[in-house]
């Protein structure tokens, strides 16, 4: 079998064998008779899914491990808390075709795929309408007749769920019409896949990156140093002899990355990975999120600590989405 045979097989084996069972998922990390055990979720909504490069940076026997805490179900979860929405970016009301989002001026979102390869307790589309929108060549006509008809814009951003989720196949015929829409410029492809499945930047992939008329831009999504640990330093490798710019966005999340040494780790070992820092979010109050919120004040005491360390280039922007605003809202460090 070619390895480029070999590199589609694995990934999709990975992503076909992850932990689904809560229960299963604290065996693994020998927690079954732990506390935290009496506090999970057993049949979540919105359920778990893990794969096995991300379960294999997790430390066995550690319940507050931070990689576990962004995957494991637990009851907070269930608690209704002031503030918290099911829709906090008011997303619905800028989804002007199935498919489609367009909520900034000169760039649209493709929602390219439904689905996740591993299910993040945080993510601010848990309770998205996916279904509503119609992932699939045939879901997506409408939302490219939108891009051919909107000469404004010039960036489009593949999203989801993952795009990545989409085969080599798929995502060549997808990025051929995009290319084809001539006010198209930019694509820009943001992932978590390449994090927690490192192999499925294959070859080929690769070469849709590159060999594309639109300047790529991959943007990844790493919340803690310790997930660079599943291989997706050497899977970046190839890429890195590319000019395709690797950027990272972080969610600040409580109990996983609101310090400043993890935070300093994170920036400097992706750099070292060649992953520029692009974002350090703050959550977006989407239900069923709040144990994981950083208050405003204490971020920005963390976020001028963080500037302190590192150099101009290191350093994320700290941002805030709200409903309505023209861009992200950036909260620039005060050193106070």
């Amino acid at each position: 079998m070619l390895a480029r045979e070999r590199s589609r097989e694995e990934w999709r084996d990975l992503l076909a064998g992850a932990v689904t069972d809560p229960l299963r998922l604290l065996a693994r990390l020998e927690l079954s008779a732990h506390p935290i055990s009496r506090r999970i979720v057993a049949a979540p909504a919105f359920p778990i899914r893990v794969p096995e490069p991300y379960l294999a940076c997790m430390t066995p026997g550690d319940p507050d491990d931070p990689l576990l805490r962004q995957v494991l179900a637990v009851a907070d979860e269930e608690r209704t808390v002031a503030g918290f929405a099911t829709d906090p970016l008011a997303e619905n009301g800028a989804n002007p075709v199935p498919g489609l989002l367009h909520k900034y001026r000169g760039r649209a979102l493709l929602i390219a795929a439904g689905g996740c390869a591993i299910h993040c307790r945080y993510c601010f589309r848990r309770h998205f309408p996916y279904a509503d929108n119609n992932p699939g060549r045939r879901g997506l006509e409408s939302a490219l007749d939108y891009l051919r008809s909107h000469a404004d814009i010039h960036e489009v951003i593949l999203s989801g769920g993952d795009p990545l989720l989409l085969d080599d196949d798929a995502l060549d015929w997808l990025l051929a019409r995009l290319a084809g829409i001539s006010h198209l410029r930019r694509l820009r492809i943001h992932s978590r896949l390449p994090v927690v499945i490192p192999q499925r930047l294959t070859p080929r992939l690769l070469d849709l990156l590159t060999g594309s008329r639109l300047r790529s831009v991959l943007v990844l999504h790493m919340n803690h140093p310790r997930e660079l640990q599943t291989g997706l330093r050497e899977v970046l490798e190839p890429l890195r002899r590319t000019d395709v710019p690797i950027l990272n966005q972080a969610v600040l999340l409580a109990g996983v990355n609101d310090c400043v040494d993890t935070l300093v780790t994170l920036c400097e070992q992706g750099f070292d990975a060649g992953i520029l820092p692009y974002y350090l979010h703050l959550l977006d109050r989407v239900a069923g999120t709040a144990h994981f919120e950083v208050e405003e004040e204490r971020a920005r005491k963390l976020y001028d600590a963080l500037a302190a360390e590192l150099p101009g280039y290191l350093l994320p922007r700290l941002v805030r989405e709200r409903p309505g605003d023209p861009g992200k809202l950036p909260l620039a460090p005060r050193f106070q």
